[in-house]
């Protein structure tokens, strides 16, 4: 009867001593259903990018509501509008100042119309897009709209390498800043997040 009883014994200890191995994990094993995976708008981004995103207030659940389609599509046809006046206002100014920048080609307005709409229409539909994976879209747009303008700067350099004249470039310069600063104020102006409409409590935005 011993015997029996510490067989017994003996098979439960060694059920219970396999079930502690089985449930132990290394320590550096993480978990498949417990591993953080970050999304953005759908898209899963690696791990290694979160601080990436955290520095630019990326959020993949913002909790306001997003601008409506009409407000953003109106919002964009005034933006070209102001930009290609902008645009062809500088110019005035700019050839009259420098009466030596009379005729340059970059200042035609077929020209500089075509980069013109492009520029507007990308940085109007980066609007929504910013709206919808940060939870401050004001500000990131903000950022976004300096460095774009910074990254156009690129092309005026490339323009003083190969001899333009300095004022020419700066007049150059400054339609881009121009066109930059329309696109910003009129997207938030004209299509706005809606006002009151943030899901699950008040989020303020910068």
């Amino acid at each position: 009867m011993r015997v029996s009883v510490l067989s017994g014994c003996s098979s439960t200890l060694i059920r219970m001593t396999q079930q502690d191995v089985s449930g132990k994990r290394a320590p550096n094993e993480v978990e498949p259903e417990r591993r953080r995976v970050t999304q953005v708008a759908g898209i899963e981004i690696p791990p290694t990018l979160d601080w990436v995103l955290a520095l630019a207030r990326v959020d993949s659940t913002p909790r306001h509501r997003q601008p409506s389609v009409p407000r953003v599509v109106i919002a964009t046809c005034i933006a070209v509008v102001v930009a290609l006046a902008a645009d062809a206002l500088i110019v005035a100014v700019g050839t009259h100042v420098f009466p030596s920048t009379v005729g340059y080609g970059h200042f035609r307005f077929n020209d500089y119309a075509k980069l013109t709409i492009i520029g507007v229409l990308t940085g109007c539909i980066g609007w929504p897009v910013v709206t919808r994976i940060s939870s401050t879209p004001r500000w990131l747009y903000g950022w976004l709209t300096v460095l774009a303008t910074l990254v156009l700067f690129a092309p005026d350099a490339w323009l003083l390498l190969r001899g333009q004249p300095l004022n020419a470039v700066a007049v150059l310069m400054a339609m881009h800043v121009a066109v930059a600063l329309v696109i910003y104020v009129v997207m938030l102006t004209i299509a706005p997040i809606p006002k009151g409409g943030y899901r699950g409590g008040v989020t303020t935005l910068r």
